[in-house]
């Protein structure tokens, strides 16, 4: 099995040739999978993943999904409302994260917050987005659904941290512990 190493030395390559034939999606979008269990040593290579990306002359950008998810939550209208009902049955967590994942999903939310960072990056810049932390979307979403709501949204290739595994040549299992997901309209590396 590729390391997390070899497996990023992939992600460039292909970033620099393009996604090549890729029947699912015109979309720049790539997963580089990994191991749930590896998740803290991803964010700890992050940044020299980004410095090496950086002298490959990409305009690095991150979208995390856990600043989004914790920015939508806070800023929520009726979270004083969950906070004194949650005292109630605190441990009665299906309600809770029912009223959580409806909070991320009501008014696309967290989807309009990667929208508009996507909008924001153009390919003349060379920019690149690399969105970590989905780990941050459970129970509440699951990503490839944002992906398949966004698709023709990403003009700039898009680097998808994905803790979980890979289940043949298309479908995941989000943190390996989702059933098999083959919608995923996305190139996938590692895993």
């Amino acid at each position: 099995m590729p390391s997390l190493q070899e497996n990023f030395d992939e992600l460039r390559q292909r970033l620099r040739h393009g996604q090549g034939l890729n029947s699912a999606s015109d979309d720049p979008v790539f997963y580089l999978v990994f191991r749930p269990e590896e998740m803290l040593e991803v964010k700890r290579l992050l940044h020299s993943w980004q410095a090496k990306l950086r002298l490959e002359g990409w305009n690095v950008q991150l979208f995390s999904m856990a600043d989004a998810v914790h920015k939508i939550l806070r800023e929520n209208d009726l979270r004083e409302i969950w906070l004194e009902s949650e005292k109630d049955a605190p441990c009665d967590f299906e309600p809770i994260n029912k009223t959580l994942a409806d909070a991320l999903t009501s008014r696309d939310a967290l989807k309009n917050m990667l929208e508009e960072k996507l909008a924001s990056l153009t390919s003349a810049n060379k920019d690149l987005l690399i969105i970590t932390d989905l780990e941050a979307l459970h129970p509440y979403v699951r990503v490839g659904s944002l992906e398949q709501r966004l698709q023709g949204k990403f003009k700039v290739p898009t680097v998808i941290l994905y803790p979980g595994l890979r289940s043949g040549r298309t479908a995941l299992r989000f943190l390996g512990i989702y059933p098999d997901d083959g919608n995923y309209r996305s190139t996938h590396i590692g895993g």
